[in-house]
């Protein structure tokens, strides 16, 4: 008991508990101060250090360089929770920390956002302090001997883990809204109680999605209606653009001619307007599961934050599953390493016979830092035209828009067509603005060139098209202030198209959707009618017009 309350082992403890609070202050928005927490919050503070604190002494068996050790990966987590609340508006939770690992292995899409300077300085003042304290903080195995030091590790870890039980059964249930849990309990309580919920949770059902009992069936024309051939079903091509929005009515600056493909399939579509997505700047899964499976991110709980760790081990109904039982072959599109959000496991679950990622791509297929969205397009142009007897079901996930938009320099010649009364050179709130238009633009001639290659096909066509997240512009936002979260989505057909061609431009209903409607939506089209009202619902209520 005398080592455990010697000042070799008792000051740097308070200090770094100390420390931690006042790290815990850098947070943006910082969190209520501890004492308007409630006490099992500040329980699970406390017990979280010296749990951390025991641990890593007893690993590094040196209390100061432990204390260093456990604070630099605090602040860590603090910038890159200021990092994750600037550019995503939402702060750091428990199942962020799988994303260490992604930056690893893909730097380009996580470390230019925390500053590659600072990642470096970082990394060589790390080396450093390890290489220092190894040196001239001695071990306290010789000074204590080995039975005693264990003996008071142990007992550290053992109280700080009994404080953070202690803390965790009063803790009040968490909202599920970061934001706000964050303020409320505060870094590590927060960080606690994300993780626990997260293991204590069950993933949904297959009940839970709309493409269960669709997915069951093997044809929908044996048991609801007849289709004269198989050759009737029209091919399906649904298409998850990267960051796609209308940005023109938030900033006037904007040319007015920038998207002529989607003004068109506006005016054309089935159906079209505003899609409620669960994702800002980021987090494109949380809309692509919604969209794939139909269920919405409420229903999975604490895992709706990464849904797709949870179908990589779980399979569950999609639309892919749905096409699929009625003949379908199914194709999944997607540029850039099947790895990446552990696709290549997911999308096999979810129905795809077919995964085609960035191994298909050749290096003169990319447009700025990723493949372009054209290249893309051929890719879809040429599956439409295999000659396979079976319909076609095409799911495409863009990157050539994907951030971060900094590392490209913007062009004079392009942003003349872009931003035409904007100064050269561009002030910093235009800068990634402008190469976002250039890249948007280029998603916008995708659109058209999938529409002419759907329109060029034998079968009919059906073509589903939204964004996935608004882009991550933060200095723009700050300029004009944030647009709307939500993102467009338009349902075209051929069909349509070829009855309207002689025909004056309309106006068309625009409807307001959740984005785990979208695709039970997009299968209804596709057999031209309500398959179950029980699974495909009536029309949603028109939106304003603005």
């Amino acid at each position: 008991m005398e080592f455990f309350l010697s000042s070799t082992f008792i000051s740097p403890l308070l200090v770094g508990l100390l420390g931690s609070v006042l790290f815990e202050a850098l947070l943006s928005p910082r969190p209520q101060p501890l004492w308007k927490r409630g006490i099992a919050a500040n329980t699970l503070h406390l017990g979280s250090w010296l749990l951390l604190f025991g641990a890593f002494m007893l690993l590094l068996q040196r209390p100061w360089f432990a204390v260093v050790f456990i604070l630099s990966l605090q602040l860590v987590v603090v910038q890159s929770s200021n990092t994750k609340s600037r550019t995503l508006n939402e702060p750091f939770i428990c199942h962020d920390f799988e994303y260490f690992w992604d930056a690893i292995l893909h730097p380009r899409l996580y470390v230019p956002f925390f500053g590659i300077g600072l990642a470096i300085a970082a990394s060589s003042a790390g080396a450093v302090a390890i290489g220092s304290f190894l040196v001239f903080e001695p071990s306290l195995i010789r000074q204590w001997g080995g039975t005693a030091f264990l003996v008071n590790s142990l007992m550290l870890i053992a109280i700080g883990a009994l404080l953070v039980w202690l803390g965790w059964r009063k803790l009040p249930p968490i909202t599920l809204t970061p934001n706000i849990d964050l303020d409320r309990l505060g870094l590590f309580s927060s960080l606690w109680a994300y993780g626990i919920a997260l293991m204590r949770s069950q993933p949904p059902t297959p009940e839970t999605s709309p493409f269960q009992p669709l997915a069951q069936h093997q044809s929908l024309d044996q048991h609801s209606f007849e289709l004269d051939a198989d050759a009737a079903k029209p091919n399906v091509v649904l298409v998850q653009s990267e960051s796609f929005f209308d940005p023109r009515p938030w900033c006037s600056e904007i040319a007015a001619d920038l998207l002529p493909n989607y003004d068109a399939t506006c005016q054309e579509a089935v159906v079209q307007g505003a899609l409620n997505v669960p994702a800002w700047g980021a987090n494109t899964v949380r809309t692509e599961c919604a969209v794939l499976t139909g269920i919405a991110p409420d229903t999975w709980g604490p895992r709706q934050f990464n849904p797709y760790r949870t179908l990589s081990r779980h399979t569950l109904p999609s639309i892919a599953s749905a096409f699929k039982a009625q003949g379908y072959r199914t194709v999944c599109v997607h540029p850039y390493p099947a790895t990446f959000y552990m696709r290549d496991s997911v999308i096999p679950k979810l129905g795809f016979e077919t995964f085609i990622d960035i191994r298909a791509f050749e290096s003169q297929d990319k447009h700025g830092q990723y493949i372009g969205d054209q290249a893309v397009a051929r890719r879809v142009g040429r599956l439409l035209e295999d000659n396979d007897n079976r319909p076609l079901f095409v799911f495409v996930i863009t990157m050539e828009n994907h951030g971060p938009l900094h590392l490209e320099a913007p062009e004079k010649a392009r942003v003349a067509s872009t931003l035409p009364a904007a100064p050269w050179p561009l002030p910093h709130h235009l800068r990634d603005l402008a190469v976002y238009l250039h890249h948007l633009g280029e998603s916008d001639k995708m659109l058209g060139s999938v529409k002419a290659a759907l329109n060029s096909a034998i079968r009919p066509g059906l073509l589903g098209w939204y964004g996935d997240h608004v882009p991550i512009l933060p200095a723009a936002y700050r300029h004009y202030s944030p647009p709307a979260s939500s993102t467009p989505y338009m349902i075209w057909s051929t069909e349509v198209d070829r009855n309207l061609c002689d025909q004056p431009p309309i106006e068309r209903a625009s409807y307001m959707l959740e984005a785990n409607e979208l695709g039970v939506h997009l299968f209804k089209r596709a057999f031209g009618r309500d398959i179950s009202s029980d699974v495909i619902k009536a029309e949603p209520e028109p939106q304003e017009q603005e």
